[in-house]
């Protein structure tokens, strides 16, 4: 099948199963899959101009509401971070947007432009990781395992599911709870985060809210059972913007494809969406380390894969 926007030709059926995969498993990190998606499209696909930029967040749009609403249903959906994050991203990716097609358009000096981002990431995270954890860090692990099996246990008894409860919701900080836990950090902090996020996000094409989740781990020390809902919420809302954008300048610049290829994005996102649903339902019974190491490896191994073609 040919698509003329882009001008990728691709057995139709690749996107989607392509799209289901990725996202199942990032999903469960509350990363929508698209920052995979896109050396996919650049390097397998050949689709590197601006575009794809539009075209991987018009993905975001498409697969993220059924993760989202499983978050939702499961009462692990933090609305103050969801908030925040939106807030902070939504003109960063604008701002982004613009620096992409000015400034980046060359593929070259783009994919350089994020494997220095996706490698700094990666890097981060997996300090977090080898970081020696303490014994309350481990009793939290374990609760979160035991909560897993108390979860299938009210489901099959119609029993209600535990949920977070918010404590503190204020310009200085946020605080809630969950399982017996509390988690608190400051409103400014992540709003300043979120908006450095939604730059590069915007320029990377992803939305900006699939940036934010290794951040909340790592420099916030939130779970990331808890962040992976707030995380795809605001990647959807800035990526509507985004794609919104990159349709409303593209006349701007006719010599250019800016606008997103529609009939390539919604191929994508219908197996994003399959793939972030079942992978929001299975995430509780993954270990959160081994979630962070899957996120950890995918990350570094794609800068490296656009360091080496750079060079």
């Amino acid at each position: 099948m040919y698509f003329p926007v882009s001008g990728v030709e691709v057995n139709p059926l690749i996107p989607p199963l392509v799209a289901f995969v990725v996202s199942f498993f990032t999903s469960m990190g509350g990363v929508s899959g698209a920052f995979l998606l896109m050396p996919f499209q650049m390097s397998f696909l050949g689709y590197t101009s601006p575009s794809v930029s539009g075209t991987n967040q018009l993905f975001n749009i498409v697969a993220i509401p059924s993760g989202v609403l499983r978050y939702i249903r499961e009462g692990r959906m933090v609305w103050p971070l969801a908030i925040v994050v939106t807030v902070g991203t939504l003109p960063g990716v604008l701002v982004g947007a613009i620096v992409r097609v000015r400034w980046l358009p060359d593929p070259a000096a783009f994919k350089l432009f994020a494997a220095a981002v996706l490698l700094w990431i990666g890097v981060k995270l997996a300090f977090s990781i080898l970081k020696k954890e303490s014994g309350g860090s481990k009793a939290t692990e374990e609760k979160f395992q035991k909560m897993a099996k108390e979860q299938i246990h009210a489901k099959m008894n119609g029993e209600n599911l535990p949920a977070v409860k918010v404590l503190k919701f204020s310009v200085s900080r946020i605080s809630y709870g969950f399982y017996g836990e509390v988690y608190d950090c400051s409103t400014l902090g992540l709003l300043s985060l979120s908006l450095i996020v939604g730059v590069v996000g915007g320029i990377y094409g992803i939305g900006g809210g699939s940036f934010i989740a290794p951040f909340f781990v790592t420099l916030f020390g939130l779970p990331i059972y808890t962040v992976a809902g707030a995380a795809l919420m605001g990647t959807f809302v800035t990526s509507v913007a985004g794609v919104i954008f990159y349709q409303v300048i593209a006349p701007y610049y006719p010599n250019m494809s800016i606008a997103p290829d529609w009939s390539l994005g919604i191929l994508f996102g219908l197996g994003g969406m399959a793939g972030m649903y079942f992978g929001a339902r299975c995430q509780k019974f993954f270990p959160a380390k081994y979630i962070k190491w899957m996120l950890t490896v995918i990350i570094i191994f794609t800068a490296g894969k656009y360091i080496s073609e750079f060079f």
